[in-house]
């Protein structure tokens, strides 16, 4: 067993985005490649000798592989101690605790997200840093700035460690520990949430629940969770075995990618509540008996009901929420007197704020919702938030919502995705956009007059960096608004989002279907944008 220093050369498509460096399994699978993201990382960093460090990811192929060559890489570079999942599995949730729980230097993350996967599927890689979270742009532009320039990594030659077994082993002079991959986490959740109450709720009659794990990496955890602990039947969860490939699906929590899941609650003798997660577990779907929940009124809700959860019941310091999200959640933190800060898209941007006590709760239109108890959005976590709220309330997950419309208004609001956009025709939909805005102000449109158009720029209250050209923003008189965003998480091409939104507070005008009620905010979007002319596109791909 010694250390081999390999000569190597850069490539030039290893800039990471808002979720580290996400990519086709093959480009992945290319000689040095990961290796080069791996050492360009170490390098990016201060001094790792000796330091701890988390490693693990969903499940997706390539997985075992890549964290095989981590590991040898990182006793390579000095590292003294290495946290591993057994069988390399660890939930983006779980990981950003035990980056916490045990203090370490940071973690290597091992996930494409909610993007499909399999052989010719998509792989990722992000570090997290010693509070749990993503790499702040500071680190990630280190990175980037390594990977152009690196001539050699460090690694080992040895054989591939066992990680199937828990326990610790060495591997040069890294000690490895195999941890079991959810027990942390559980105990973890135990602390906020009143189990006992969640058990009362499960074990009624008169309530059923159903939890999609898409085959993907929540599936020990959440069978751990809901039926080992609170006692929910054999069968609560549904594609529970952690696969490869996600089962051949799209593990995106959203009314198109999780079908299964909505027909079964939309059913006419449905259950009561149903749930789903994505591929490395950090986002969710709510849904009620015929009923969505949209993320942004989820965090709204948790938010104003937050006082009926153990773990928050000494009160919010605040709540965060990217730009793209719905402003449901600020009428939440204006009742409640409490700051409601607007940030970019990436959780990444949360981290200060969380870490200043500046805010509590977070989320992202995304079906991303999170806490201070780590670092990262969690599904999990907020599945069983909304557990906790139904079992104190007594109510169905539509009383509730139609309850919290009733006291706050509703926050109509879409997303339009258009997926796998040829990048350059992406990019001149942006240019266009951003062009007409000195002529918008002032404009009608949809019988509303544009009173500000722009992109949008954030100012970090605590450490005060400016992040520049984070989304295009189109606001009416009335409060509706429409935004453009290039999303950064896929592999082909571009995805182009829409997002449409529309206060009303009209109580008898809460519950029109959505589309209908934006519809002529939709028309106004897309034509603003060229998209049929541009992509001769006439729908979107998705619709959430």
């Amino acid at each position: 067993m010694s250390t081999i220093t390999v000569s190597t050369t850069p490539f030039d498509d290893q800039k990471p985005g808002t979720s580290g460096l996400r990519k086709k399994v093959t480009v992945f699978q290319q000689a040095h490649y990961l290796e080069n993201f791996v050492q360009s990382t170490f390098n990016a960093l201060d001094d790792v000798n000796g330091k701890t460090l988390v490693v693990g990811g969903d499940g997706r192929f390539y997985n075992a592989v890549a964290i095989q060559t981590i590991l040898k890489m990182a006793a390579a570079n000095g590292f003294r101690q290495a946290f591993v999942g057994q069988f390399g599995l660890l939930s983006t949730p779980a990981a950003s605790h035990l980056i916490r729980k045990y203090n370490t230097y940071g973690g290597l993350i091992l996930s494409a997200s909610h993007n499909p996967a399999g052989p010719t599927g998509d792989f990722g890689i992000k570090y997290n840093v010693s509070n749990g979270g993503p790499a702040p742009e500071g680190i990630t532009n280190a990175i980037f700035a390594n990977t152009k320039t690196i001539s050699q990594y460090r690694t080992m030659e040895s054989a591939d460690i066992p990680l199937e077994h828990l326990g610790d082993t060495t591997l040069g002079e890294m000690n490895v520990s195999i941890v079991d991959p959810v027990a942390d986490y559980v105990d973890l959740m135990a602390e906020l949430f009143n189990f006992d109450a969640i058990k009362r709720l499960i074990s009624r009659p008169d309530f059923s629940f159903c939890f999609d794990a898409m085959h993907a990496i929540t599936g020990p955890y959440a069978t751990r969770l809901f039926e080992q602990v609170l006692g929910a039947k054999a069968g609560t969860v549904i594609n529970g075995d952690p696969l490869t490939d996600f089962g051949g699906g799209h593990p995106d929590p959203n009314l198109t990618y999780a079908r299964a899941l909505v027909d079964i609650l939309f059913d006419d003798n449905g259950p009561q509540f149903g749930a789903a997660s994505d591929g490395d577990g950090d986002r969710n779907m709510i849904l009620g008996q015929q009923f969505f929940v949209t993320p942004s009124d989820s965090l709204a809700i948790i938010a104003a009901n937050a006082h009926l959860i153990p773990g928050y019941q000494s009160g919010l310091s605040g709540i965060a929420r990217s730009m793209p999200t719905s402003q449901a959640p600020d009428r939440v933190a204006a009742a409640l007197g409490i700051p409601c800060h607007e940030t970019p898209t990436g959780w990444k941007f949360f981290g200060n704020l969380l870490d200043a006590e500046q805010a509590t709760l977070c989320g992202e239109e995304s079906f991303g919702t999170g806490s201070n108890h780590i670092r990262e959005k969690d599904g999990l976590w907020a599945v069983l938030c909304w557990l906790n709220i139904l079992a104190e309330r007594q109510q169905s997950v539509s009383k509730i919502v139609n309850d919290h419309w009733q006291q706050y208004g509703r926050n109509y609001y879409t997303r339009h995705d258009y997926e796998a956009i040829p990048s350059d025709i992406a990019q001149q939909m942006m240019t266009d956009i951003e062009q007409q805005f000195p002529s918008l102000v002032g404009q009608t449109l949809a019988n509303r007059t544009v009173s500000y158009a722009d992109n949008f720029s954030y100012l970090d209250p605590v450490d005060q960096s400016v992040s520049n050209k984070q989304g295009l923003r189109i606001g009416f008189n009335d409060g509706a608004r429409l935004i453009y965003r290039l999303s950064g998480t896929g592999t082909e091409g571009a995805t182009l989002r829409i997002y449409i939104e529309l206060y009303q507070e009209d109580k008898t005008q809460l519950n029109i279907d959505t589309q209908e009620a934006l519809a002529d905010l939709i028309v106004v979007a897309d034509d603003l944008a060229g998209i049929t002319a541009l992509t001769g596109r006439t729908a979107p791909t998705v619709i959430t």
